[in-house]
Order: C-alpha cells, then sequence, then structure tokens
C-alpha cells in the first residue's frame, strides 16, 4: 500500500509539473477499481509529451508555408478511364499472377466508430441497407474471396491463395470489431485475418488541457490515419509480412462501400512501374469541389487541402485536355511496395501532427456531470497517411485516376447530410450492379433506377456475368449465384 502511495505521489507531481493535475481532482473519491484503471491510464500517458506535441503543431499551423504548387506530371499518372484493353488486361494479369503467388496483403485502416451515422459500432459493421444487408467487413471480405478465386481460375489451379487481410482497430473499437468476425466466421476468411491497434492520444481543450470522459478516465482518440506507421511497427505485423513473403501492400479506409480490394489493376499498374508508393485518385466533379489534392508541391509528392490554393488556380484548365489542371481528388487508397514499409522507421517520427476541432462529450469538473457539446469544443491531434508522400522519390511514386462511379463512394455522414451518406452508398452499389446486368445483356424487371445487388462473390469487377444474357431479375433484388 506504500508502494503504491508513492507512485501515486509521483505520477500527480508530474501531471502538476506540466499543468495537467486537474485529472486527478476526483482521485480520492475513487472505488479501488476506479483507481487502477485510472493509473493504468495514467502511466502511458506522458504530459510533457503531449503538451509539447501540442504547441508545436500549433506553432507549425500558424507558420505554415504555401510552397510551390504543381499539378502531377504527365508520366507519373496512369488512367483506367483512358488505359486501352491491353494496358488494362495487362495490369490485370501482373496484379493476378501476384496474387496467385501469395505476394499481395490488404492493410485496412478501420479504427473508426460510427458515431456521426448514428451509432456507436465501429463503422465497418455499418449496414447500409442493402437488400442483403451486408456490412462494409462483409463485401471487402466477400470480394477478397471472390479474388482469390479469379486467381485460381487464371491459372487454372486448385492450389490455395492467400490474401492476409491486416485490419487496423482503434483501442475503443478492437473487441467489437473482433466480436462481430467471430459472429460471422470471419466470413470465411478466418485464417487470414490479424487484428492490431493504432495508438490512442489525449484530447485536449481549446486551453491546452487534457478533457477528461470521465472523472476517472481521460478523453483520447485515435491517432489518425497515419497512425497506420508506428502502428507497423509496435506490433509484429512488419515481421509477419516478411514471413508470408508479402511484397505488395494495398492499403484503404474502411468506409469505401465500392473498394476494390487489393485491386489487381491496381497492384499491376504499381509493379510494371516498380513504385514503392501509388495511389488512387478520381477526378475532381467541379473546382468548388472540397477535396484533398494529389500534387506536386516543393518538387515532391503531396497531398493538399482545397483551401490551400486559391479560386483562381483551382479553376485553371489544362490547356491539352480541357479538364482541370489541378484534378486529382484524394480518395485514400493507397499502394505500398514492402520495401517501402521496411524504411519506415526513418520516416515515422518525422509526419507531423494536425490539429483537428471535434465536438467531444466530457466530464466537467465543476458541475460534476457529463457536457454533449453543439459545437467543436476539443483538439484532436491526428497524423496523415499521406504525409509520408513527400519521402518519395518522383521516379518511385505514382497515381492511378480511377472512375468514380465504380470504385469511390465514401461513408462519412448521417442522413440529415445529403451527401455521402448510407443512401448514397446504397445508391451507387445498386446502380454498379444495374450497369453490369446491362452490359452482360440481361434485363431489368421495374424502374431500373433503383438498380440491383449482385454479390460480391458472383462477380468481382463486373466479370463472370455471361449468364445474365436474356435473363430477367427484378429491380432490389440480390443476385447471389449463376442460377
Amino acid at each position: 500500500m506504500e508502494l503504491m502511495e508513492k507512485e501515486v505521489e509521483i505520477f500527480y507531481k508530474i501531471y502538476q509539473k506540466y499543468g495537467q493535475e486537474h485529472v486527478w481532482e476526483f482521485y480520492e473519491t475513487f472505488c479501488k477499481k476506479e483507481r487502477e484503471e485510472f493509473l493504468k491510464q495514467i502511466k502511458t500517458i506522458c504530459p510533457d509529451t503531449f503538451n509539447k506535441i501540442l504547441f508545436k503543431t500549433i506553432q507549425e499551423e500558424d507558420q505554415k508555408v504555401k510552397g510551390e504548387i504543381k499539378p502531377i506530371s504527365l508520366d507519373m499518372l496512369g488512367s483506367t478511364i483512358d488505359a486501352s484493353q491491353e494496358e488494362l488486361s495487362r495490369w490485370m494479369s501482373i496484379g493476378l499472377e501476384n496474387i496467385f503467388h501469395n505476394r499481395v496483403a490488404v492493410i485496412l485502416l478501420a479504427g473508426g466508430q460510427a458515431t456521426r451515422l448514428g451509432t456507436d459500432g465501429p463503422k465497418g459493421c455499418f449496414d447500409i441497407g442493402l437488400p442483403s444487408h451486408k456490412s462494409l467487413f462483409q463485401l471487402q471480405a466477400e470480394r477478397i474471396r471472390r479474388l482469390m478465386t479469379l486467381a485460381q481460375i487464371k491459372y487454372n489451379s486448385s492450389m490455395p491463395v492467400s490474401i492476409p487481410w491486416y485490419i487496423m482497430t482503434s483501442n475503443s473499437n478492437r473487441s467489437a470489431t473482433e466480436e462481430f468476425f467471430f459472429k460471422y466466421n470471419f466470413f470465411g476468411l478466418e485464417k487470414n485475418i490479424i487484428f492490431f491497434n493504432q495508438e490512442d492520444i489525449p484530447c485536449f481543450s481549446y486551453t491546452g488541457k487534457f478533457l477528461l470522459e470521465t472523472k476517472s478516465k481521460i478523453a483520447v482518440s485515435p491517432n489518425g490515419n497515419g497512425g497506420i506507421y508506428k502502428a507497423l511497427l509496435n506490433s509484429n505485423i512488419l515481421d509477419d509480412l516478411m514471413v508470408r513473403k508479402i511484397q505488395h501492400i494495398h492499403c484503404f479506409c474502411v468506409d469505401n462501400c465500392l473498394v476494390r480490394v487489393a485491386d489487381p489493376i491496381f497492384i499491376g499498374f504499381s509493379i510494371e512501374r516498380d513504385l514503392d508508393v501509388s495511389t488512387k485518385v478520381v477526378r475532381k466533379h467541379k473546382a468548388s469541389e472540397k477535396v484533398g489534392l494529389v500534387v506536386l508541391k516543393n518538387g515532391k509528392p503531396s497531398i493538399i487541402e482545397y483551401n490551400e490554393i486559391d479560386t483562381k488556380i483551382s479553376e485553371a484548365l489544362d490547356e491539352s485536355s480541357n479538364l482541370l489542371k489541378f484534378r486529382l481528388a484524394n480518395i485514400a487508397n493507397h499502394y505500398f511496395n514492402i520495401r517501402f514499409l521496411f524504411k519506415i522507421s526513418a520516416y515515422e517520427s518525422k509526419l507531423p501532427y494536425h490539429i483537428s476541432k471535434k465536438k467531444v462529450p466530457f466530464y466537467d469538473i465543476q458541475s460534476k456531470k457529463t457536457i454533449v457539446p453543439e459545437t467543436s469544443n476539443a483538439i484532436k491531434l491526428e497524423k496523415f497517411i499521406f504525409d509520408v508522400f513527400s519521402e518519395v522519390s518522383l521516379n518511385k511514386f505514382g497515381c492511378l485516376e480511377v472512375a468514380r462511379f465504380d470504385e469511390f463512394s465514401p461513408l462519412k455522414n448521417s442522413l440529415e447530410i445529403e451527401e455521402d451518406n448510407a443512401n448514397t452508398s446504397r445508391r451507387d452499389i445498386l446502380s454498379q450492379g444495374r450497369r453490369w446486368v446491362e452490359q452482360a445483356h440481361g434485363i431489368l424487371i421495374g424502374n431500373p433506377f433503383y438498380g440491383i445487388e449482385i454479390s460480391p462473390l458472383v462477380s468481382y469487377a463486373g466479370e463472370n456475368l455471361e449468364f445474365m444474357q436474356g435473363k430477367c431479375y427484378q429491380v432490389l433484388s440480390i443476385i447471389e449465384n449463376e442460377s
């Protein structure tokens, strides 16, 4: 007991020294379990370190220099929209060859909660309202399974194909995510799903104080999608990739219902060019669209926010194509060569934090109540996965432009906001199904506007649908097999 009291005194003085002693306000009222949990968390958070990170980040954002911004050069850009059928077939063949030989893995960024969607569960568990009621996780799992089958078909082989699926969770959603996968028997991929956690960091008030989630717990949040690099270093994932002899990694965010998981065309494009890092992009809808853009900033690959270029530049047209000069919109969909990830320890500590102002419920010391704010009240510190792009040589970086309607439909908002919500996600999957049926000369019964759902186990990207020719399908139904 005496040892415990000394330990408490030591940690209290540390927090006091760095102006965060308010988190101890109710310590004397804690029960034994609350004290244990409180001290366990206190030991993992160094107030000096996080105070310095906050101060440095604020300073850097205040002093941010715009720098010279140019479009990505054409020799760094490929396009599935403009590519010839021969190019697409070649990239597909290279990708499937590497998938067949078990050289490709997937890393899914799934640390977020679906709070903005009106539920507390992990976003990947969310049901967007498809006729099948499949979750985002299930759609992705079934695309992996279909891709393994396509690789076997290409090589006329019954040899098992493996695409390891590494899922980065956060402390707040790890157990719920694993429980979901257990509930659905890992969607048939049990041996090849590996979970790992990203780091949590404290949430700050606007005055630089740690926020309390409860009277005995500091409010924390995941450290952004750029937390993947530290998570890879702190877990055994890099070792596991090495043991499995993985060479190519496809990495993306969980919220895109149309994502082509381990896309063989993207993998093949990146391998053919011997790239360290590449990223998928879509064309901006219009100059005013609020999206991050892939550009060259001070001669290095970068992603900038829409407000980093003025209206005149954002509206400028490319003379040769009459398209927007700055049109390559980031969709958080990246390729990494394993040789680059093995060097990540040299880059990770250089990555800056960014300030994100959010609404965070907190325990108020004065009123002794939990406050749910109506406006932003907190600073979350986040790293961005793409900040590592500037470390990549120009000849080892590439972009692949893809069709937005086929590959990008993010789930960001509740139904109160008209775009990027469950309705738009569902619409885009059903519309894709309608296009595939029409391309296969099938017939839709009912208003074709409503579309149809085609299971990823039947078709990964519109292939294998010859059986539909001349057949009739009811709109809003599900095609689960060829019969």
